[in-house]
Parts: structure tokens; sequence; C-alpha cells
């Protein structure tokens, strides 16, 4: 490929790829993680993220967020950052992309409810959910269930937070994971490459800052609430004085690109001087450096928490919020009870799934039914089962 003289050291290099769960002969034109970002983009879980909830529910407005346009623009950042650095850009955005694919309709608060229906049936986490659609239940290929991706986009998928075990306070790993890793070492007690790092990373960039432009645009705050706000406040200070009769939309898209353009710089500065210090030689290297490689500076990082603080109170638990949430958690626990004491009320194809499982087994394919939901399936669906005015 053109790109692997530019490829630093301890990027994820195509030609070293650990290769795939079922082998496949490699294309001639397309590098191991470009058919990943291919077949993610192509994948049924992807297109459903154009109506899935980012913060708000898809029909709260046309200008907001989705799943969608969010994973487009965490891409957009992973690469920039990836190709100054040196990493493997294909492989960053291809996390990137495939960052959401997990989860359920309604944003956190659909994930909240599915994660408390299930409690007696294993649970239910994004992330595993994520892992599930890319290596059981996309059906696209004859060969194989799944997408078949390469070794490192799963470990990136399921480690871009870091290591899952191995340390002080590690969670319950999700059968997803488990049972995975069992038959496919991912390694879990290292951290994952430095793609995934960036990703991860690029990820808090994104959402920091569009929920910043959705909740101004939305009017769940103002630009005044936000002047005690580390960085954020100084920033659209000086916007304004650079362009004293500036309209408020212009306003909010100034400071907002120079907010990204500040976090991307520091993430770059800062990775690239952990990188000095630590020299690392390969991406191996860099799973067990024990720390990240990708980071953002001490004073971008409280920054960071301070932006998320105003926004979990501002934002996220605004009364708004809180309502739609509340509606959404209902919609997914009722479904998730009717589904499940009747599941002759799903369809067809899951019926049959269903035959001769126990109900531990049928909860699981209820809940991959309904985290495969859009917002608007799950309302719609939610309509045809509970409105009794409706026509059958």
């Amino acid at each position: 490929m053109t790109n692997l003289p530019l490829l630093a050291p301890f990027a994820c290099h195509p030609g070293q790829s650990r290769g795939r769960r079922h082998p496949e002969a490699e294309s001639d034109t397309r590098s191991p993680f470009q058919r990943d970002r291919d077949r993610i983009i192509h994948s049924e879980a992807f297109r459903k993220l154009k109506y899935k909830t980012q913060v708000f529910v898809y029909h709260e407005g046309d200008n907001y967020r989705t799943r969608l346009t969010h994973s487009l623009e965490v891409s957009q950042i992973a690469r920039t950052v990836a190709r100054v650095i040196g990493l493997n850009e294909d492989l960053a955005e291809c996390l990137a992309l495939a960052h959401d694919l997990g989860h359920t309709p309604f944003g956190h608060a659909g994930e909240d409810a599915l994660h408390d229906v299930m409690a007696d049936f294993d649970g239910f986490d994004h992330n595993a959910q994520a892992l599930r659609i890319v290596t059981k239940l996309e059906k696209r290929y004859v060969q194989f269930d799944g997408l078949n991706l390469t070794w490192e986009t799963l470990e990136g998928m399921v480690k871009h937070n870091g290591p899952l075990i191995g340390f002080e306070g590690a969670k319950p790993l999700p059968l997803a994971i488990r049972a995975y890793d069992a038959m496919a070492a991912l390694e879990l007690d290292g951290y994952p490459s430095a793609e995934a790092q960036v990703a991860a990373l690029s990820d808090d960039i994104a959402y920091n800052n569009h929920d910043i432009d959705d909740g101004l645009r939305a009017g769940l705050f103002t630009i005044e609430d936000l002047a005690s706000v580390p960085l954020v406040g100084p920033v659209f200070a000086e916007v304004e004085r650079d362009f004293p009769d500036i309209v408020p939309s212009l306003h909010i898209h100034e400071a907002v690109r120079r907010l990204i353009g500040l976090m991307v710089r520091d993430l770059i500065s800062e990775t690239k001087r952990r990188i000095a210090e630590f020299n690392p030689r390969s991406a191996d290297e860099v799973r067990r450096l024990g720390q990240p490689l990708a980071a953002f500076s001490d004073e971008m990082r409280a920054n960071d928490k301070a932006l998320k603080r105003f926004l979990f109170r501002n934002m996220y638990r605004h009364y708004k919020v809180n309502r739609a949430a509340s509606k959404a958690k209902r919609v997914v626990r009722q479904l998730f009870a009717l589904f499940l004491d009747e599941p002759e009320t799903l369809p067809p194809e899951c019926q049959a799934l269903c035959e001769g499982k126990s109900r531990h087994e049928i909860a699981r394919i209820v809940a991959d039914y309904i985290a495969g939901m859009t917002d608007r399936f799950a309302l719609d669906e939610y309509r045809r089962l509970f409105d009794m005015q409706e026509t059958p």
C-alpha cells in the first residue's frame, strides 16, 4: 500500500495484521483495515445509526446529531490526528465508525433500561453488543456470520477505553466479550492500539463540542451560562471580541470550530510528547506500555472534565431531556416484557430463533431485537402493540 512508508513503527501496519477468525484471501486493492471500514459502512447496523439518538430523539429536529452524524464527525477527527502522528488512518477511521454500532434506540436511556431488564440474563452493554453485531448478528456473507473483521479492529472496539481486566476495580466482563475472548484472545489486560486510543479521544472531542452546539440550539442553556466553564467560556468570549456584531448561530459555529481545533492540537501535542518519552517501536509495545500513548495534557483533561460536568447538569439532566428519557425507558421496558412473555409476538425470523430455547436464551434474542431498533421503529412498534386505538 502506498501509505506504508508514512506509518510510524508503533502504528498498526496492514501487513502485520493478526488476521481474521475466518481466513480470507486478501484484496489487491484495499488493505485489511480498509476492508473492515467498508464492511462496517455497508452493514445494516451502521445504516440504522441514522435514526438512533445521540441526545435528542430523532423526531425532535433534523439539525441535531444522530449516532450516524456523530460517528462521521469522530472519524474525521480520528483521521486528522492519525495522519499527523503517523498512525494507520484506515484503522483509526474504521474504529471511529464502529464505536457506536451496539447502541440501543434512545441513547443511554435505552441502554440503561435494557440493562435493567436484562439484569437476570447477563445484562446488556453496548460495547459487548457491538462485538455481537460484527461477529454474529450481521448476516451478509455465505461463509460466516458477522463481518469477519481483523483482530486489530475487534480489539480496538472492545478495549478502546483501556484494559478490561487485571486492575483494581475492573468490572465483570459482559458475556459476549467473555465468550469471544475464550475463542480468540483479545488480550483484555492490555491497552489497545494507538489507533484505538486516538479514536476514543476523538469521540470525546466530537461529542463534547457537538453537545455544546446542540444544547445551545435547543435552548437548554445559553452562551452566558458557558462563561464560567474553563476553555469554553474564554473561547466564546474571544469570538465575541473578534466579531462584536456576530449573529448567535455564527458565534456558536466559530466557537465550536475553535474549541475542536484546540482539543485536537492538544491531543497531538501530548501524544507526540509521550511518543518521545516512551519511544515505542511496535504496536505491541504500545499495548504493553501500562498507560495510554494517546492522551490530552493535564490541563486539557481538567478542561474536559469541567465541560462534562457542565453538560451533565445543564443538558443530560435537563428536565426536557429527562422527560424524553423517562418515556424512552418505559417503551424499552414494556417492549421487552411483552416479547419475553409472548415471543409469538416477535417477527417470524426472531420466533424461529426462539424455538426450543430457554427463557434465558430468549431474553438475549429479545435484547438483540430491541437493541437493533431505531428510535422511530421502537416508537412505531410500541404503538402497534400497546395503542388499543390502532388497527393491528
